[in-house]
């Protein structure tokens, strides 16, 4: 083997769009996994990569508070679903859903958020100050790959715009809100923190903060069709720093 297949081995693939698209759709369609299964699969992980890069014992603030904001689509039903287990390891998670979906799993992750008694903001605070006062970390699960950036509407845009004057650290889930999936951005938002879903997203490979990948269950025959490299997972982890 020469060395240049030696580095196409080791590096993780880092996936297109319209490749992420169609490999969930295998997921779903040919091997059966349920939209819930993955969601809840990956809800678990992202929290436990937030646990990794902001443990307890680092946090500034008194109490452990994490604010999850969650847009309407997939990505915010990931969010409500990591919001669930950041709770259950101990921190004090706040939710905000801007703009409530009639989608049937995020209205279900909502009760389930509801009935563990995890509190909900009715409005997002323009005055950026007050967040980075009442907040030790901010998950950004507004905007997923899924979502088509010029049809970006308020209350979302006011929300990108709230994020980017935020001095408490960011955690992405998947690709940092507002950026195309394809394309890094040196405008929007600056997470500290990314956490690619499945696989890393193109627009993730000159990410500078810390990288996670989260989700340890993908077929091998997936893993060969798309030629994901992925990098090995220590133990019985469900995340990998990359």
């Amino acid at each position: 083997m020469n060395s240049r297949n030696q580095e196409c081995v080791e590096a993780p693939r880092y996936l297109s769009k319209e490749e992420a698209v169609a490999m969930e759709t295998e997921l779903l369609r040919d091997y059966r996994f349920g939209r819930q299964q993955l969601t809840e699969i990956l809800g678990h992980a992202c929290a436990t990569a937030i646990a990794k890069a902001f443990p307890l014992s680092s946090l500034e603030k008194r109490q452990p508070t994490v604010l999850v904001i969650c847009g309407p689509d997939q990505n915010g039903c990931v969010g409500l679903s990591c919001a669930r287990h950041l709770h259950v390891f101990e921190y004090i998670p706040t939710v905000f859903s801007p703009k409530r979906s009639p989608d049937s799993l995020h209205q279900d992750l909502t009760v389930q958020c509801e009935r563990m008694d995890l509190p909900f903001l009715s409005y997002l605070p323009t005055e950026v100050q007050l967040l980075n006062d009442a907040y030790n970390v901010v998950v950004d699960a507004v905007l997923g790959p899924e979502t088509e950036l010029k049809a970006i509407d308020e209350p979302l845009t006011g929300i990108l715009q709230t994020l980017r004057g935020l001095k408490v650290p960011i955690a992405s889930l998947d690709i940092p809100s507002g950026w195309d999936a394809d394309e890094s951005s040196l405008e929007g938002i600056s997470p500290a923190v990314l956490v690619s879903l499945m696989t890393p997203k193109r627009c993730a490979l000159s990410f500078p903060g810390s990288h996670f990948l989260a989700g340890r269950f993908l077929p091998y025959d997936i893993q060969k069709k798309y030629e994901l490299n992925l990098p090995k997972f220590s133990g019985t982890d469900c995340v990998v720093e990359l």
